[in-house]
C-alpha cells in the first residue's frame, strides 16, 4: 500500500495523468466483491414491500451494472420526500448497507408521512473493486454538476430532477477511512499533477453540511443520535476535522454546489453527509451500519417535526 513518503506509483510527479497513466490505474484494479451477491440481492428481497425500479445502466467494458432504487409503495404527491443515498463511493460499506438496513427495519415506520426514495449504492463498479473512483478514475462525489463526465451522477441526477423541489431532506451516506489518506489522498495528487499534502484521518463519526445554506440544529440532533452508537470524531489540534474547521461539535462544513457533492441535487431545507470511520479499534461493521441507520432516522425526525 502506498505510503505518504513514496511517490505514487504511477505517472510522473506534477505531471497530470493522461490515457496511459488512467489505463494502468485501471489495469491493476480488481473484482473483491459482488454487487449482484451482496446489494441486488437484498433489493430483490425488498420488492414485496416496495417498489423497485432501475434508474440507468453502467457499462465498463464487458461489465453491466444496473443502478437501483427503493421507493415507498405509497407515494403520495401531498407528501414530503426523503432522498436517502449510499456509495457514492464504492469503497465505503456502511453507505451502502447502512441504507438497505434502514429500508428493511425501519422504512415502514415512515409509511403515510413521507415518501422514500432510496439508492443505496450509486456506484456498483467501485463498490466491487472497494474504489472511490469509478472505472475513468473520477470521482462521482466531485461530479454532481451539469454535463457531469460520470455516468454514476448524471443517472442519480436524471432520477431525482423531477423531485427535486419536493425533498425534505436528503442524506448522503459515507465513510473516511485510513485508506482516504494511504491511496485515495496520494492516488487523486498523482492523478491531478499535485503534491501530495498529508492529513490526519478523524477518529469517529462526523458530519459534513452545507456551508451555503447550514442548518446547525439540525447537524446536532443527528450527531446526538449517532453517539448513542459509536463515537463522534473530536476537532484535532487545529480545531479541524479532515482538514476543516468544525462548525459545531462533530460538524464540518463545506460548499456543496461548488464542489459537485452528492448532497447538493436536489433543494432539500435539511441536507447532510454522514462520515463513519470503520477502521476504528472501537467500531465494528455491525456498529457502522447502525450509526447510518440511527443517522437517518434521526434526521427524518427532526425534518418532520421542523417541515
Amino acid at each position: 500500500m502506498n505510503t505518504a513518503h513514496e511517490p505514487y506509483p504511477i505517472g510522473t510527479p506534477g505531471t497530470p495523468w493522461g490515457d496511459k497513466e488512467r489505463a494502468e490505474w485501471l489495469s491493476l484494479q480488481t473484482r473483491q466483491r459482488s454487487y449482484e451477491t451482496e446489494v441486488l440481492s437484498v433489493i430483490e428481497r425488498l420488492r414485496s414491500r416496495f417498489d423497485v425500479e432501475q434508474y440507468g445502466c453502467l457499462d465498463y467494458g464487458t461489465e453491466s451494472y444496473p443502478l437501483m432504487a427503493i421507493r415507498s409503495r405509497d407515494w403520495r404527491d401531498d407528501l414530503p420526500v426523503v432522498l436517502i443515498t449510499g456509495g457514492v463511493h464504492g469503497y465505503e460499506t456502511s453507505g451502502v448497507h447502512g441504507a438497505l438496513q434502514f429500508v428493511e427495519q425501519y422504512a415502514a415506520e415512515y409509511a403515510g408521512r413521507v415518501n422514500l426514495l432510496v439508492a443505496p449504492c450509486v456506484s456498483p463498479w467501485a463498490y466491487e473493486r472497494i474504489h472511490r473512483w469509478n472505472a475513468n478514475a473520477i470521482d462521482p462525489n466531485r461530479s454532481f454538476h451539469e454535463n457531469s463526465p460520470a455516468g454514476e451522477s448524471a443517472a442519480l441526477m436524471q432520477l431525482v430532477e423531477p423531485i427535486r423541489d419536493d425533498v425534505l431532506l436528503h442524506m448522503d451516506l459515507h465513510e473516511t477511512t485510513d485508506t482516504d489518506e494511504t491511496e485515495f489522498r496520494p492516488a487523486l495528487a498523482a492523478r491531478d499533477g499535485k503534491p501530495f499534502e498529508p492529513g490526519d484521518i478523524p477518529d469517529g463519526f462526523y458530519l459534513v453540511d452545507d456551508s451555503e445554506y447550514p442548518q446547525p440544529e439540525f447537524q446536532q440532533a443527528i450527531i446526538e443520535a449517532a453517539e448513542q452508537v459509536t463515537h463522534i470524531a473530536p476537532a484535532d489540534d487545529k480545531g479541524e476535522i479532515f482538514g476543516s474547521p468544525v462548525a459545531s461539535r462533530g460538524v464540518i462544513q463545506y460548499p456543496l454546489k461548488q464542489l459537485g457533492l452528492c448532497a447538493s441535487v436536489t433543494n432539500a431545507p435539511y441536507r447532510t453527509t454522514t462520515e463513519v470511520y470503520p477502521d476504528s479499534p472501537r467500531a465494528t461493521p455491525e456498529q457502522c451500519n447502525a450509526a447510518q441507520v440511527a443517522a437517518v432516522c434521526a434526521g427524518i425526525g427532526y425534518a418532520l417535526a421542523n417541515q
